[in-house]
């Protein structure tokens, strides 16, 4: 019976050694170049300040935005430990879609926050090259 219960405890209660490392994600933050100018650099799907309950239980159930941010990450770690094609693609991509067709280029890098004392500090990661907004929209 001991040994029973010893196999079915982990199944109620999630271990943290679930993962092999725990570290700070990188953030993504996008920028629109054109001939004239550069914009700044805006973090992607930037998380709202405060959020409600009933937003809270709603997304409990269905939140596919976060989902996809979920994914956006995942592809975000992949471009820094082994880069690849696919990953950037996929970032260029997710991030062309919520922004209006224009002429501009899209350029995105990947941040890591750190906090040093009382600082936050900012490291880069990852730049990509640009690539012109139309070509990334037309795949839609």
């Amino acid at each position: 019976m001991l040994h029973l219960l010893s196999l079915f405890l982990p199944t109620v209660i999630p271990s943290w050694r679930f993962f092999k490392t725990v570290a700070p994600s990188p953030r993504i933050e996008f920028r629109l170049i054109s001939a004239d100018k550069t914009s700044e650099w805006r973090e992607d799907r930037p998380r709202p300040a405060q959020i409600g309950f009933g937003q809270v239980l709603r997304r409990m159930l269905w939140n596919p935005h976060w989902n996809e941010q979920l994914y956006l990450v995942s592809c975000s770690e992949r471009l820094i430990e082994a880069p690849g094609q696919h990953s950037v693609d996929e970032i260029n991509r997710r991030v062309a879609r919520l922004l209006r067709p224009g002429p501009e280029r899209l350029q995105f890098r990947l941040v890591f926050l750190s906090r040093e004392g009382a600082q936050v500090v900012k490291q880069v990661e990852y730049e990509s090259t640009p690539v012109p907004l139309t070509k990334l929209q037309a795949t839609r």
